[in-house]
């Protein structure tokens, strides 16, 4: 443990910010500058079969050091930090013994870490919390994770009294943009299943996510002169403000929690002739999911019939609920769940409005629930992460390993009480 603060610390001062307008994988250069500081690592900790590929996906494995045979488990984090606030020059400021009070992250901008608005900061006072300096993100998206994994490995490869089968650890580049898992090799990794270390507050637990597609809408106006332009212009501004007004206000996800979607316009640029929306579709439920889609579908076909065929919508699918592929496993949640409750840790089972690499990872073959790295306030400037939720996390990392051991027989059904 003595390491971890350092080595998280060193992990997020690395700019791996993802692009996704990026063809390349990883999608960014400078993500090989924390991938092969991390391949050195885990040669030094003493793990074995290290590995990098071509697309800066690591491996590494922990033999089993029992004489009986038991499944072969995992532990994934991804080493890209977001795109939507900036990852460069990330300075993180260590507040020791919090007081519960406001928090200055940069006194010259103003810009304060306040528990008035962040309600969760109240329950870590008197822990040591990591901060921003208020100009950048923190990176705990999935950079703690990822300390979590290496500081557990080391843990247990000094500590060879606690038994545990087989563990493969793998990093991965670009989950932020969707392609986490597009070229991750399942066959290679070999585990019977895995965890992802991607979740934030202490606790949380997760087997489901959303159902995830991405829109783009093209609009192609016509500019004429607004002194002349009755019946000849062609506002492509405006048609993109009537197609936005066409989607339900309060589906958003501002005015959404739990397991309801939302549409998300996150990209918005326009001029008479060219006007350009993005937005994410999101919900829990595939029934929902797929009339979100028509939806689009129908509101474009609408409008190209009232303005004559000038609005034109893709539709990408990104990922699906693990659910599906979790339920028919699931001791594998039990497990973690059990972890948890014997380090005295509540466990937080709810849906993920999100994904992670476990979701694409489950229908390719390695169901792959989601655990906390103990991270708040994602992707943005007023990102934290306490200390102590990521020294629980890499005891659940370990405890995960050793009931593994203890509680599965060699055909990797868990044994019944």
């Amino acid at each position: 443990m003595d390491k971890l603060l350092a080595r998280f610390l060193e992990y997020v001062s690395i700019d791996t910010q993802s692009d996704p307008y990026s063809k390349s994988t990883p999608s960014t250069e400078k993500q090989w500058n924390l991938a092969k500081k991390l391949v050195l690592e885990l040669h030094q900790i003493g793990m074995q079969e290290v590995s990098i590929d071509e697309n800066a996906y690591i491996m590494a494995t922990l033999p089993s050091n029992m004489e009986k045979e038991v499944p072969t488990i995992g532990f994934i984090s991804h080493m890209d930090t977001s795109p939507d606030f900036s990852g460069s020059r990330v300075k993180p400021q260590v507040v020791e013994n919090y007081n519960g009070e406001d928090i200055v992250l940069n006194k010259a901008k103003n810009i304060v870490l306040s528990p008035s608005y962040f309600e969760d900061l109240e329950q870590y006072k008197g822990q040591t919390l990591i901060t921003t300096d208020g100009t950048t993100l923190l990176g705990a998206d999935d950079k703690a994770g990822v300390a979590e994994i290496i500081t557990a490995m080391e843990y247990l490869v000094q500590h060879p009294e606690i038994k545990h089968g087989t563990i493969r650890i793998a990093f991965t580049p670009d989950e932020e943009i969707g392609r986490g898992a597009h070229k991750f090799d399942v066959e290679k990794f070999g585990a019977d299943w895995a965890y992802t270390m991607d979740g934030s507050q202490i606790g949380e637990l997760e087997y489901e996510n959303f159902n995830a597609a991405s829109a783009k809408i093209k609009i192609e106006g016509k500019s004429v002169h607004p002194g002349y332009a009755k019946g000849k212009m062609v506002s492509a501004i405006g048609i993109a403000n009537e197609f936005l007004g066409l989607l339900p206000s309060r589906e958003v996800p501002e005015h959404t929690s739990g397991r309801e979607g939302f549409f998300h316009v996150h990209k918005l640029k326009g001029e008479i002739e060219l006007a350009e929306i993005e937005l994410i579709i999101r919900d829990h439920d595939s029934g929902h999911f797929e009339a979100r889609k028509e939806l689009l579908k129908d509101i474009t076909s609408k409008l190209n019939k009232k303005h004559g065929d000038c609005i034109h919508l893709k539709i990408e699918e990104q990922y699906q609920n693990m659910k599906e592929k979790v339920e028919p496993v699931f001791h594998i949640v039990e497990i973690a769940e059990e972890a948890m409750l014997s380090l005295g840790i509540e466990p937080i089972i709810k849906p993920i409005r999100g994904g992670t690499d476990g979701s694409q990872l489950s229908f390719m073959g390695l169901p792959c629930p989601n655990i906390f790295a103990g991270g708040h306030n994602f992707h943005g400037k007023y990102e934290y992460i306490p200390l102590e939720s990521m020294e629980k996390a890499v005891q659940v990392i370990v405890k995960i390993c050793e009931l593994t051991a203890i509680q599965i027989q060699s055909n990797g059904k868990r044994k019944k009480s």
